[in-house]
């Protein structure tokens, strides 16, 4: 296994989760924003024993992925921001393989909230240039809203295309009661369940044990160790090759729930567990067979520009031709986005919905009895990846069900369709026999210098192709006639190329666009979801906390004015026989006192924990 300098991110009371080896997993601490702040090092541990506890460690249980190495960061530890969560998601993304998340927005049952611009644009960062090119992956914890009927696609961090969101199951194979159902969970693995039910066994603080480890939030750090393996055994694999292994490595198996569909490929998809419990066994023999993916395309459909009314029913249909024609034609699908604008009197009462040419409906969002919100969604992109692999081609269909009051209406002022997906029939390929091969012969500094052909040299091992941003090509070493195959760096600015050329790019990174004339690639222009990132309640708490930034200071000015004032007089009428010498003193001492306040001004104060009632965020709809 290859070595590499990295950095150690230490998890406060992680003694007994010793790791060693390539793979990093960078841990994500925390629960929810809203815990306390003394549960984070308990929580983050836990999370952290999952994945990485060593081997026959005589103290509790093995890590899944026991040779990785795993760091945390305490970003839970005070208030929350967009810039504390950007810089957390895209922290040394060279070094950093495996990002996994265990927290997100309240699961109340009401909230509707996701990523600001600026974590927006380190996922967008961290899957174009994260890992070499080849993408960071993010495993996202689903969600514990069940108990509120809370819809995991009311949150934007588990909804993104650019994260892998994971559910639970009990040991029983039966949905927890803390469980989300929505359409974007691509998979499953074990957790707790009932009060009789075992829970997950784990490293704990204070050189413990725990067999008391709980929630999605356990469940992530199970679906990233896996991941882990699966990139330990082939590391030249994307971001969306991982998600298409998790995808063909899930299984319906003994998974119990009353919404298992197959959907227009034969998969079967539950909006409960995804395409079902994850098998390791499965998915690192996959990827020892699995090629690079093509290129990801993105396909927009406007398909509602006019408002239309909302009451107790309403239909929207369009036929599409999946961009055909044009560069960003798709064959097989991946993420499908349904962006929406729209109001309603009450929206936790309507039930929106989304039915794919195949006739795969996927729930968007269900009933929500607790969100009594009149404000509806504010360009709030629902996904699915229920018809993964479908061709996209035909009507698609958008419909909006009023399951409340018979009273409510609103209106659907726009609606667009973003299709991600892959020009490749994905259900055409044909996985057969091994990609990665072991090496012929090694240098004195242990890198592996010459594979068997028709393997290449990359990186520690060899391979059957060269993924992005490498290209093949015959490398002459010391005027040797035969020479050996490697897989050559491209130049930066592509994504696929023919040789090390800026000019001689065949493909581009996402955010980038592809001169067919120069065969070159602009730079990325990463998209400023501006509107999109600051939704109503979040503009109304920034209104809020600007005005009092700005009004407080004035107040206290005024507020100090007056109490002067009335100082003055009073000591002006009982100091009137006061000598000069002791005013001069008093003088002398209010102008050291301003000293010092301005020294300290200066320098940087102490800052006291928030309680956990400002940790929490409130209510934010889009």
């Amino acid at each position: 296994m290859m070595s590499a300098q990295i950095s150690m991110f230490s998890v406060p009371g992680a003694q007994d989760t010793q790791a060693k080896g390539l793979w990093l997993l960078f841990w994500m601490m925390g629960l929810k924003r809203i815990i306390l702040i003394s549960l984070t090092t308990l929580h983050g541990t836990r999370c952290a024993g999952e994945v990485a506890s060593v081997a026959n460690n005589g103290v509790c249980g093995t890590g899944i992925a026991y040779n990785a190495k795993i760091g945390g960061v305490r970003m839970l530890d005070g208030i929350v921001t967009d810039i504390i969560e950007a810089k957390s998601l895209s922290l040394n993304p060279q070094h950093i393989h495996i990002y996994s998340a265990s927290w997100g927005p309240e699961d109340d049952g009401k909230t509707v909230d996701g990523p600001g611009m600026l974590a927006m644009e380190a996922f967008y960062r961290g899957t174009v240039n994260g890992r070499g090119g080849l993408g960071s992956l993010y495993i996202w914890a689903s969600g514990n809203g069940g108990f509120h009927y809370d819809n995991c696609n009311c949150d934007g961090y588990t909804n993104s295309i650019y994260t892998l969101s994971v559910g639970s199951t009990t040991e029983r194979g039966n949905v927890p009661w803390y469980s989300e159902a929505c359409a974007s969970t691509l998979t499953t693995t074990y957790s707790s369940g009932v009060k009789n039910e075992r829970q997950i066994v784990t490293t704990d603080i204070r050189h413990r044990c725990t067999e008391r480890h709980t929630g999605t939030s356990a469940s992530a750090p199970l679906a990233a160790a896996i991941v882990a393996l699966a990139l330990e055994a082939n590391p030249a694999l994307t971001w969306r090759d991982l998600q298409h292994l998790v995808v063909r490595s899930s299984n319906a198996a003994h998974l119990k729930a009353d919404d298992w569909v197959l959907n227009g490929v034969g998969r079967k998809v539950s909006h409960n567990y995804g395409y079902g419990l994850l098998d390791a066994s499965i998915m690192v023999n996959l990827a020892e067979k699995w090629e690079t993916v093509r290129p990801q395309r993105r396909c927009l459909i406007q398909v509602l520009s006019s408002a239309q009314t909302i009451t107790s029913h309403l239909v929207v249909r369009k036929n599409v031709t999946s961009c055909a024609g044009t560069p960003n034609f798709i064959r097989s699908l991946e993420h499908i986005q349904a962006r929406v604008t729209l109001s309603y009197s009450r929206r936790g009462d309507l039930e929106i919905s989304l039915t794919s040419p195949t006739g795969t409906r996927s729930i968007l969002v269900a009933v929500r009895p607790y969100d009594t919100s009149t404000r509806g969604y504010r360009d709030w992109s629902f996904m699915t990846t229920h018809s993964w692999d479908e061709d996209p081609q035909g009507v698609w269909s958008l419909e909006l069900r009023n399951k409340g009051d018979y009273s409510n209406n609103g209106f659907l002022f726009s609606f667009a369709l973003q299709l991600y997906g892959t020009e490749e029939n994905m259900m055409a390929r044909k996985i057969s026999s091994s990609v990665v091969s072991k090496c012929l012969r090694w240098t004195v500094e242990g890198t592996c210098e010459e594979c068997q052909e028709p393997f290449y040299v990359f990186e520690h091992l060899c391979l059957s192709y060269c993924p992005p941003k490498y290209f093949r090509m015959r490398q002459f070493i010391n005027g040797t006639q035969h020479g050996r195959q490697i897989c050559a760096p491209c130049h930066p600015s592509c994504y696929t190329c023919n040789d090390r050329s800026a000019y001689n790019c065949t493909a581009c990174p996402p955010f980038s666009n592809f001169d067919e004339v120069m065969h070159s690639c602009s730079q990325p222009l990463y998209p400023h979801q501006l509107t999109a990132g600051l939704m109503p309640s979040r503009i109304h708490r920034i209104t809020a906390l600007t005005a009092l930034i700005i009004c407080a200071p004035l107040l206290m000015v005024f507020l100090f004015a007056g109490v002067s004032w009335l100082l003055n007089r009073l000591i002006l009428r009982r100091q009137a026989h006061v000598s000069s010498s002791e005013m001069t003193n008093l003088q002398a001492l209010s102008e050291d006192e301003a000293i010092t306040c301005g020294n300290e001004a200066q320098g940087f104060l102490p800052v006291t924990e928030p309680p956990a009632s400002s940790i929490s965020s409130s209510p934010s709809l889009p």
